[in-house]
């Protein structure tokens, strides 16, 4: 008897030990996976890199190497080589004239929220089934130690279990402006927080107003322009929530030295307007939208200026928005690239404008996300040349002496379980003691289906999305049975048809006097 219980003994630590080997050998072939991954994710970009300027190279050397992998959905991760391939689409499709007028439905859910990160049937690859594995694991937790957090409440939520394919093959036929999304498709923030983000790098409009030369200035309000497009690298899996009519958001930045805010002026066709100011800079604009959906690719079409005035020299700069497109909706990984020209011109003073362009991707080249551009003189000379990558950095002169004038700032830790949020978005949605007595009842922070998708309460936000939806339905409905019309709080239509400050928001903020205004319950 005694034989045989240590011959049972004997099985079972030889069974444990076993096990134990096979998840060490596999632990271990997954971390090489993933190192593979990595670099060459790394490859392709230092190819890129010395392909297109040897001197750049060399010069960077010198610099704190800093890796950038492109953006990975919860469901796929490809390398940018295999997503290449798909790059040429079916012919135009399912787009009806109400969604390519980007025109919001009773749902509020509108064409771009095609632009989300599901993967085809329900399937994921093996990378991700990586990734769940380390995060059973390693149980990652979201833990913030500073002042400003650094972090989400709750990580991101694993939306592999929907399928946009399913979504779209039961909708066939129908206008995709009115086909309603899960909110786990969402991110927690919002369009007029996004807007917010072009000002992350608002310090090149600093340099811009204390530098004498009109040509040197045009260089920093370039860069600027292309630093607006920076966070949206990693944002491919994800769309913002879409704001109701009057809701407003605004960020009050002391270290940067700005004022922002922002109000949904229109509901039909949805606009954005928003307005900064600083003691060296006012900028300001008004966003529209329209949608082509392509099969396997979602183009998004920016309608509207942007404006920047520096009163120290009386420049008033202008420039449009290239075209953003979204590729690998269905299956693979999704990632972004914008591509098209921006032309900044100075309304008050006609020395110099600059043109950039963002380069298409090609399927038989690596090279991705390039920006070409030059300033040019009145006399049609050019007078600075850039080069560089609308994520990475932007350069100006030539490539044997280039001279960096923008670089993005590093990715926080975990950046991918925080729905791939700088560290700049990562507190736009933050919510302090000190602030909440000051803001407006219609502040984007109080909603609460958006922040209840921040906490990781997913069923919870699509109640609350649901409850809010309704709401506006109800208010619109009001509006037409009075034959009224809703008139904007803290913006007004100017002459050109856009959408300007009216100069009350930053005064009733210093009263304050928005407890005292009769908002409309937006949630």
């Amino acid at each position: 008897m005694l034989i045989e219980k240590l011959i049972l003994y004997s099985l079972i630590i030889i069974y444990k030990l076993f096990l134990l080997r096979s998840a060490i050998a596999q632990n271990t072939d997954l971390k090489d996976r993933l190192r593979r991954i990595h670099a060459e994710s790394m490859l392709l970009d230092s190819a890129a890199n010395a392909k297109s300027s040897p001197d750049l190279v060399k010069e960077n050397s010198g610099e704190e190497s800093r890796g950038l992998v492109h953006q990975v959905s919860n469901e796929s991760r490809l390398s940018i080589t295999d997503s290449l391939t798909e790059f040429f689409d079916a012919q135009e499709v399912l787009l009806s004239a109400s969604s390519s007028e980007n025109e919001i439905s009773d749902d509020d859910s509108y064409v771009s929220d095609i632009s989300d990160n599901i993967s085809e049937d329900n399937l994921s690859n093996d990378i991700e089934n990586e990734r769940q594995t380390l995060v059973a694991v390693g149980e990652i937790r979201m833990e913030c130690h500073s002042e400003r957090r650094t972090c989400l409440p709750a990580p991101c939520p694993n939306t592999s279990n929907i399928s946009l394919w399913n979504i779209l093959r039961n909708n066939i036929g129908k206008d995709l402006s009115k086909v309603a999304m899960p909110v786990e498709l969402n991110e927690p923030l919002n369009t007029l927080q996004r807007l917010c983000e072009e000002l992350e790098y608002s310090e090149l409009l600093d340099k811009a107003a204390h530098t004498p030369d009109p040509f040197e200035r045009m260089v920093y309000v370039a860069a600027f322009a292309v630093s607006a497009y920076a966070s949206s690298y990693y944002r491919a899996g994800s769309k913002p929530f879409n704001p109701v009519l009057g809701e407003t958001y605004e960020c009050i930045r002391e270290d940067k030295g700005f004022q922002y805010f922002s109000e949904q002026v229109s509901h039909h066709p949805p606009i954005s307007a928003c307005h900064a100011e600083s003691a060296n800079f006012v900028f300001w604009q008004d966003m529209r939208w329209k949608n082509k959906f392509w099969g396997k690719s979602m183009e998004i079409v920016p309608i509207g200026t942007t404006h920047v005035t520096l009163p120290a020299f009386r420049d008033h700069f202008v420039w449009n928005k290239v075209t953003s497109c979204i590729h690998n909706i269905l299956s693979g990984q999704r990632w972004i690239e914008h591509y098209g020209e921006i032309i900044i011109k100075n309304l008050n003073d006609d020395i110099c404008h600059c043109k950039l362009t963002f380069m298409k991707a090609k399927y038989w080249s690596p090279n991705v996300h390039e920006i070409e551009g030059s300033v040019i003189n009145k006399s049609g000379k050019v007078v600075h040349r850039f080069f560089g990558k609308w994520h990475e950095s932007l350069y100006y002169g030539t490539s044997s002496s280039p001279s960096c004038i923008w670089r993005a700032n590093p990715m926080p830790k975990d950046y991918e379980q925080c729905y791939g949020f700088t560290q700049f978005a990562l507190e736009l949605n933050e919510l302090d003691p000190q602030t909440r007595s000051l803001l407006p009842a219609t502040d984007t922070r109080f909603r609460p289906d958006q922040r209840l998708l921040e906490e990781g309460n997913t069923e919870g936000a699509e109640m609350q999305k649901q409850r809010i939806e309704q709401l506006q339905r109800e208010r619109r409905k009001v509006l037409e049975e009075n034959n009224l019309e809703h008139h904007p709080r803290f913006f007004r239509k100017s002459i050109d048809d856009s959408w300007v400050s009216n100069g009350t928001y930053l005064d009733l903020r210093k009263d304050p006097g928005f407890s005292r205004l009769d908002s409309p319950v937006l949630w």
